[in-house]
């Protein structure tokens, strides 16, 4: 799989961070070795730095690139996550 985009934003991750958790690993791993993935993540959780990137490198190790790109109007965060 080349880039792309995941949507982490619909009513079912509203309501579980557990699931934007999961869904994002899934996410990564889909992802081809030197391509990225866009996290499009709910608000409602909080700042994704405190809770989501946290969780990603301690499944995925610190070798994963993850930058913020930026917040949406919606409220949303905006994540790029680089697979090496």
């Amino acid at each position: 799989m080349s880039n792309w985009s995941v949507n982490l934003e619909t009513e079912e991750y509203v309501e579980n961070r557990d699931l934007i958790v999961e869904d994002a690993v899934s996410a990564i791993l889909e992802t081809g070795p030197g391509y990225f993935v866009n996290l499009a993540v709910a608000p409602n959780h909080g700042n994704p730095d405190d809770y989501l990137v946290p969780a990603l490198r301690q499944r995925l190790g610190d070798d994963l690139r993850i930058r913020f790109i930026d917040q949406c109007g919606c409220g949303g965060y905006v994540y790029r996550v680089h697979r090496p």
